[in-house]
């Protein structure tokens, strides 16, 4: 089975569990020293099977953080909008609520940290995503803070990888030993 085929069945998996529910998870991401530091968190909006941050862009609204939620732009290319609030959100590109046009785009470079989301992590950080390769891309050039969250029953040793795949610097889990972990050195 190639590398492809792996991810293939493991997306499959993936889609039986049930949606990930680690508010406490989601609480712990938004007390990082990175994440209150930060002028500028990007934040994924839950779908599907992943997290429901509705309550963690409501807290970082609350501290007075710009907020920025990706969108999909044209070349399977990611970029960011920022809001100040959830009713803000419209339909977005694969059914994935979005920022709308008129929410100012923030450059990359502004942005201090990213929550990424992933359906499947493992423990260096690479994430398995809906197979896109949006935020691959986006993060491949990216310096700012890099975290996920998942769930301990989410959570593999080693995956599958391609060249352009990038790992997180760190994974926060419910693993009752841990409770999280980095794959940057720097955070170890």
């Amino acid at each position: 089975m190639t590398g492809a085929q792996r991810k293939a069945e493991l997306r499959r998996r993936a889609s039986m569990m049930p949606k990930a529910d680690v508010p406490h998870l989601l609480e712990r991401f938004a007390q990082l020293p990175e994440v209150v530091n930060a002028r500028t968190v990007m934040v994924f909006y839950g779908v599907g099977r992943e997290p429901d941050t509705e309550e963690l862009i409501r807290t970082l609204l609350a501290r007075g953080q710009r907020v920025a939620l990706p969108v999909c732009l044209p070349h399977r290319t990611l970029g960011a909008r920022c809001i100040t609030g959830l009713e803000q959100l419209t339909g977005g590109r694969f059914g994935i609520p979005e920022p709308d046009a008129a929410c100012p785009l923030v450059p990359k470079e502004e942005i201090d940290a990213v929550l990424v989301p992933c359906l499947l992590c493992d423990r260096e950080g690479y994430r398995l995503g809906h197979g896109g390769g949006y935020y691959d891309r986006w993060l491949a050039d990216y310096r700012g803070f890099t975290a996920t969250v998942c769930p301990e029953e989410r959570l593999m040793d080693h995956f599958p990888r391609e060249e352009f795949d990038v790992p997180v610097q760190l994974v926060l889990t419910d693993e009752p030993e841990s409770g999280g972990f980095s794959s940057a050195p720097d955070r170890c």
